[in-house]
């Protein structure tokens, strides 16, 4: 009988120590309170789309600079020895029809064999914001996984505050001047985030 009771009482003070925490506050509490939105929010307008647009290289030029043998790390960033470079560009083209979540671009002094596109979304896709920058450091972080939800973050930027008011619909055959960053995985396609997108009238 004395037993049963010590081992209710014990149950009784378990239950009135358990604490009920939110799926939010859960994941808040394993890494240490951080915050991806608000570290992107943070440096998205105040630093890294005005380093991107001070930065941005004209595309052909930059194109052909890398054809001619430049070094990509005098041109770029890259968020590992591992990793492809990402570029700040700036280029004015003709627009044609979007496809899905991406505009084609034709652009005056492009290559025939190199495709442009910006990424109009919704989805963004790549880490060409986060890395083009170089001020974005994986040290900076607990875990892969927080650096990789930082340029979620930094793409849903781009879809809110510079795509917001874009209507894909209207966009063919229309002159675009667009700023923005690629990763440049593939030599024969440029596939830009964009900072800053301009339509001409």
């Amino acid at each position: 009988m004395i037993g049963t009771l010590a081992v209710l009482v014990v149950l009784v003070a378990a239950a009135m120590s358990v604490k009920v925490v939110s799926i939010e506050d859960a994941e808040a509490a394993a890494s240490g309170g951080f915050d991806p939105a608000s570290y992107a929010a943070d440096r998205f307008e105040s630093e890294i789309a005005p380093q991107i647009e001070e930065d941005a290289i004209d595309l052909p030029t930059l194109l052909g600079d890398l054809a001619a043998g430049a070094d990509e790390a005098d041109f770029g960033n890259t968020s590992g020895s591992s990793s492809a470079y990402s570029f700040p560009v700036t280029f004015t083209g003709v627009a044609g029809t979007p496809a899905g979540a991406i505009l084609p671009v034709t652009v005056e002094g492009v290559p025939a064999d190199v495709t442009v596109q910006v990424q109009i979304g919704p989805a963004l896709n790549g880490t060409a914001i986060r890395d083009v920058t170089g001020t974005v450091s994986f040290n900076e972080f607990t875990n892969q996984l927080e650096y990789q939800t930082v340029a979620t973050e930094l793409n849903n930027l781009v879809r809110t505050e510079v795509l917001g008011d874009v209507d894909p619909a209207a966009l063919a055959g229309k002159t675009v001047t667009v700023t923005g960053a690629y990763t440049r995985v593939n030599p024969a396609l440029v596939s830009v985030v964009p900072v800053s997108f301009e339509v001409q009238e």
